[in-house]
């Protein structure tokens, strides 16, 4: 009778799951996809001689606590009922493949590994990564050509802050079957991972110095109802949303194609070249991440079915400028923001 009771929330419709307290849906690690990624994880800690296998546990995100050695999961991979509603509403699951949750869970690793020996407070370590007490910035600009980080994770993540710098460069070093040392010859990041192979090996078979005691419950973020993790998660990423520009691509085109109108989308690729290089003079901004934000621009104006009056003389000026604000916002804060 119990397991039928919950059981029952998986048959919820959207808006009834949305009420739920998400630490009401008694999910588990055991028999889901996400328990033969953390038995593998232990495996490949394992297989290079260390002692230490971090404990996983269920949270509102990937993480692992500052200072705790222990790892967790995003709920929504214990079930599908949530995985499917994560995609709906988020459009991505992030860690829904066991390739991207292995990639995850070794960078998560690593963080859980600099807690349990802390690795940070070495003089080495920091000769290398930096100063793990910097501030995280808010925002993060990557140096995408630099040989200085490794690559892993999506966004060139190493470059976001000293702990990320080496969670990421351990998680290159964990994986198996990578010959980081051909991959990275010549590259400075090649000196990170020697270091950190070094240092693993001075750590074989010894236990943690922080064991990984923690109160779950306290860390997990899970005592909020769906829809309020959704809420922030939403408000936390807009600008990766389709319809963040949509208030301001309806204020510089029209919302039907009239007598004379052409596609907007079709200006857009029309002028692109003009665009680009008009804005890159005045802003300095390299061209290939103007394009990246014009191609956004314009695929969303594809699918909002907007036109554009080609007789209109001022259209063109009030797009570079309002690109220009977006670049411009873009290079003080990190984000594309919405024009006022």
């Amino acid at each position: 009778m119990v397991m039928t009771r919950q059981a029952d929330w998986r048959l919820l419709d959207d808006d009834a799951l949305l009420e739920r307290r998400i630490n009401t849906f008694a999910l588990r690690i055991e028999g889901t996809p996400m328990e033969p990624c953390v038995a593998q994880l232990h495996e490949e800690l394992a297989a290079r001689g260390l002692a230490f296998q971090p404990p996983v546990h269920i949270g509102d995100e990937w993480f692992c606590p500052e200072d705790i050695p222990a790892i967790f999961v995003p709920f929504y991979l214990c079930e599908e009922r949530l995985r499917k509603l994560e995609r709906k509403i988020i459009l991505e699951v992030e860690g829904g493949t066991r390739e991207e949750c292995m990639r995850l869970l070794r960078h998560e690793a690593g963080h859980a590994y600099s807690y349990a020996y802390r690795l940070q407070r070495r003089r080495k370590w920091q000769q290398h990564f930096g100063l793990a007490s910097q501030e995280y910035p808010e925002t993060y600009r990557p140096r995408k050509h630099s040989r200085s980080f490794v690559i892993h994770l999506d966004d060139w993540y190493a470059q976001a802050h000293p702990d990320e710098d080496w969670a990421e460069t351990f998680a290159v070093w964990l994986a198996p079957g990578v010959k980081w040392r051909a991959r990275y010859k010549g590259w400075p990041a090649l000196r990170k991972l020697e270091y950190v192979d070094e240092l693993m090996r001075s750590l074989e078979g010894k236990p943690p110095l922080v064991p990984p005691r923690l109160r779950v419950g306290e860390y997990s973020g899970l005592n909020k109802k769906l829809k309020t993790y959704f809420k922030r998660k939403r408000r936390e990423f807009a600008e990766s949303f389709p319809d963040f520009y949509d208030r301001d691509l309806h204020k510089l085109f029209s919302v039907s194609l009239q007598d004379g109108h052409v596609p907007a989308t079709l200006l857009l690729r029309q002028n692109k070249r003009g665009i680009i290089n008009s804005i890159c003079h005045w802003t300095g901004e390299p061209k290939y991440r103007v394009s990246e934000l014009l191609d956004d621009l314009t695929e969303r104006t594809d699918e909002l079915g907007l036109g554009a009056d080609p007789a209109d003389s001022e259209l063109p000026l009030s797009l570079a400028s309002f690109i220009t604000s977006l670049v411009m916002n873009h290079r003080f804060t990190g984000r594309f923001k919405h024009t006022r």
